[in-house]
């Protein structure tokens, strides 16, 4: 049977990404990122879209010489058609497309989303061990979603929480940012709580029905926290920062795990993952870890390479749609706000 060989390009944010998989197994992954963002503590679009035009061609040649692939052994191209920013999303499709129409071959949108959650589908091993069955239950959480999401098939999922407000990335970038820590905050904050106490503070946790998310309020609570602490003494950050970032961190990775418990017993799903780039966060990784033990769960946990947006998920997508003959027309353009 003639090898699947699939080209993907992911640029839905501020990491432009191609990749190479062949048959299932990810024969390279390139990624570049952007630090012009830096300086303004968040992603700045029309910057992020001109980088993209910079970076593809670039990072689209890595992942060819990387994977040892020619381009006339590619089956198809695929893109991320959305969730993300209209501009950035544009030049990956722009791109997909030119190649796709250059080689003759077929086009393949994938959304973002799905992606992450099919990155615990890549193989890794000839018998495909490590690979969950379906049903899956995925709790994708990044810097601009929060979601909880049943896996049925590879391309039947449904969302059965989310957050109502920000992302749980969001609310560890803008605290972070409240303590002067750089962008993106999150992993300095893991880092930082390593040396820090978990119980050194206390913040309010929000009450949201069923299995859904709210994180401002806690937000609310750190900033006012803070506020506070500071008029009485104005070196308390600097002073407290590891106890900080702990007591922060215990707050949002239990909020998280305790909504997950919650979908588990609701669905009565075994099969359990983390997906996302605030999958990351090692306090996190530990409590599911843990937690699946303490109640019988199979636990999937990505490689951190794979956490952070990466055009191997992409093409990993890409494979299971090309096996099913779906794919895309050239007239589909990028969805900033693509749904299931």
């Amino acid at each position: 049977m003639k090898k699947v060989t699939i080209l993907a390009v992911e640029s839905s944010c501020d990491d432009t990404s191609a990749s190479v998989v062949s048959d299932g197994y990810v024969l390279s992954s390139i990624i570049s990122t952007q630090k012009i963002h830096i300086p303004f503590g968040g992603v700045v679009p029309e910057l992020a879209s001109r980088a993209h035009m910079a970076n593809i061609i670039p990072v689209v040649e890595a992942a060819l010489k990387e994977s040892g692939t020619g381009m006339d052994e590619i089956s198809a191209v695929a893109f991320t058609r959305g969730p993300g920013l209209m501009g950035s999303l544009l030049v990956g499709v722009s791109f997909a497309k030119g190649f796709a129409l250059a080689r003759d071959i077929p086009l393949i949108e994938v959304n973002h989303l799905q992606a992450h959650v099919l990155v615990h589908f890549i193989k890794r091993t000839e018998n495909g061990s490590g690979i969950p069955g379906f049903p899956f239950l995925c709790l994708l959480v990044s810097g601009g979603h929060t979601q909880i999401i049943v896996a049925r098939d590879y391309f039947d999922m449904e969302v059965i929480g989310t957050t109502i407000d920000d992302a749980a990335g969001e609310a560890f970038d803008k605290c972070g940012k409240v303590m002067g820590l750089p962008y993106p905050s999150g992993p300095v904050i893991d880092k930082m709580a390593s040396g820090g106490n978990p119980d050194a503070f206390r913040f309010a946790k929000p009450s949201v029905a069923n299995l859904d998310f709210s994180f401002s309020g806690l937000k609310t609570s750190f900033l006012y926290f803070l506020r506070d602490s500071l008029k009485n003494n104005p070196s308390f950050i600097e002073e407290n920062k590891p106890d900080l970032c702990a007591s922060l961190q215990k707050s949002i990775v239990s909020i998280l795990t305790e909504k997950m418990i919650m979908a588990a017993e609701k669905t009565g799903i075994k099969n359990i993952g983390l997906a996302g780039g605030v999958s990351a966060n090692s306090a996190l990784r530990e409590m599911f870890i843990r937690e699946g033990n303490k109640r019988g769960w199979k636990v999937y946990i990505p490689d951190i390479r794979l956490t952070t947006d990466n055009a191997a998920m992409i093409g990993i997508a890409g494979y299971y749609r090309y096996l099913r003959g779906i794919f895309s027309s050239h007239a589909a353009g990028p969805s900033a706000r693509f749904g299931f």
